[in-house]
């Protein structure tokens, strides 16, 4: 119990620091100033209203989140899966604003932490600049600077990315974890975990720009995130349960993973549906362009992949077991949709079946491998973690010279495929090896110092509970647990029926 009290006085006491944080002025004073004028370029407000679109239709994948992880979890600890998700997206939109937004896309481009750009959303620089003869908009965030699209809205559209990869590190931990946890890693993952791992990566730091200590490796190829926001939720996952253990009664006296399904999969559907939705914001608005058309192309590649990764990944589940796993349907969507996240503004459409029916394969494979030795409820480790391994490996073997070109970032040539080279290839293999040692080494001590100071898990009682009770004092389905006669407002216990009205009615024939 003291240890509850003490999460709520830390986050009391950061609530009075960011009181104390004097206000500061946002960045778009010079737009505002033009609008009044009547000279702001309307594709201001056209790349900016896309920007803002494609961050909703993200900021929505946390309800796929919140259904698909409901779905998976048994009745007694479906409550709890609400008061995670939004504390946690919560807690990342302030850990984004105080430095999050800085560290992750804040220049100088090749740096080891983004330093340019204030604190708390302030200090944001110039408005514009001319470099090599192209004006830039907001070049203290310089991997966004070809986008005129206001940085409030650049702000907000990466800020749901980094909720998105929090979302993906609790999903693997249901069912047994402490609620603090989620408060206590959710600081530390929105603050440096996630924004110095996604600099690195697609932020403008130095794996992105290439060529860092004279290594003479291009630039690593990510565009909307296989690695920097899915592999490193992933990551930050596999750390979790290394040191928080299976749910009781996972594994038999044998060893043998044990199924514990999950109450729910007319939910998990929804939410798989919602994401995919929802990734029509996060590959086709990385943009952070309307004007181009490209957003279109994406989506299509985007959809395509998807596709392909749910009839590959339904067709290796019924060669596997003999049945069509609908978990497993699923998450071949899922793992397509990571796996197509890094190429899917590199790549032409005919790469976009190939790199999401591999993706399916490996989803179903990684899932009964892993579930042998780790229990991930949802499959995470395998949808979003070898799925954005590959899916940052298919840059290396079908980028397209044009959008490599247009993009700016990696071989001018192109990957394997078209050049011959293995140099986007390498590029990619080395950056996501690189991505996944820092976020793993910085996820595990977080998580180990958790574990001795704080405490991972909770109780058994309080597991054979249900983290719903033992957590929050109530449950999700309260009809389902606590027994009608103590139910508030609970229908009276029904009359009997005398037995010569139920012979009469017996005798009846039953009506279709």
């Amino acid at each position: 119990m003291r240890r509850r009290y003490a999460v709520g006085g830390l986050l009391i006491a950061a609530a009075a620091v960011l009181l104390a944080v004097p206000g500061s002025a946002l960045a778009d004073a010079t737009d505002l100033e033009r609008a009044i004028a009547g000279k702001l370029d309307p594709s201001v407000g056209v790349n900016t209203m896309w920007v803002i679109v494609a961050g909703a239709l993200v900021m929505f994948m946390q309800a796929g989140f919140a259904f698909l992880e409901i779905g998976f979890s048994r009745g007694k600890n479906a409550g709890t899966v609400v008061a995670k998700i939004l504390s946690n997206f919560s807690i990342a939109a302030v850990g984004w604003w105080v430095c999050g937004f800085a560290f992750a896309f804040g220049g100088p481009l090749g740096s080891f932490i983004g330093h340019d750009g204030g604190f708390f959303f302030s200090d944001l620089g110039a408005y514009t600049a001319v470099q090599g003869g192209t004006q830039v908009f907001h070049p203290s965030f310089p991997v966004m600077d070809l986008s005129n699209a206001t940085i409030e809205s650049k702000f907000f559209f990466q800020f749901v990315f980094c909720a998105v990869s929090l979302a993906i590190v609790w999903g693997t931990t249901l069912e047994r974890i402490k609620f603090g946890v989620y408060v206590i890693y959710a600081i530390v993952f929105s603050t440096l975990i996630y924004p110095i791992g996604a600099h690195w990566v697609f932020g403008g730091g130095f794996l992105q720009v290439g060529d860092w200590l004279g290594t003479g490796i291009v630039g690593m190829q990510d565009f909307a995130g296989s690695t920097a926001v899915h592999l490193i939720g992933a990551t930050g996952a596999l750390a979790a349960l290394l040191l928080l253990g299976p749910r009781k009664g996972k594994y038999g006296a044998d060893g043998k993973p044990r199924a514990i399904p999950g109450h729910s999969m007319p939910l998990f559907g929804l939410g798989v549906l919602i994401l995919w939705l929802g990734w029509f914001g996060f590959n086709p608005g990385s943009t952070l362009n309307a004007l181009d058309g490209r957003f279109a192309e994406i989506l299509i590649i985007t959809n395509l992949a998807a596709a392909f990764g749910v009839i590959a990944a339904v067709a290796t589940a019924r060669l596997k077991t003999g049945t069509i796993d609908i978990g497993m349907a699923g998450n071949g969507a899922i793992a397509a949709l990571v796996a197509i996240t890094a190429p899917s503004g590199y790549v032409e459409l005919w790469a976009a079946p190939i790199i999401g029916a591999v993706a399916g394969v490996i989803v179903v494979l990684g899932v009964y491998a892993i579930d042998k030795y780790i229990d991930d409820p949802v499959g995470a480790l395998s949808a979003h973690g070898l799925a954005g391994i590959w899916g940052t490996i298919s840059c290396g073997i079908f980028t397209a010279p044009r959008l490599a070109q247009y993009n700016g970032f990696g071989d001018p040539n192109g990957g394997l495929w078209y050049s011959g080279s293995f140099d986007q290839l390498l590029a990619q293999v080395v950056g996501f090896a690189i991505a996944f040692t820092f976020v793993f080494v910085m996820s595990f001590s977080t998580f180990w110092a958790i574990k001795k100071l704080y405490g991972l898990r909770v109780t058994e009682e309080e597991e054979d509970a249900g983290l719903d009770i033992s957590e929050h004092g109530m449950y999700g389905y309260p009809e389902q647990f606590i027994p009608q006669p103590e139910y508030p407002g609970a229908a009276p216990t029904p009359v009997p029926i005398p037995a010569t009205v139920s012979a009469v009615t017996a005798d009846r024939p039953s009506e279709a």
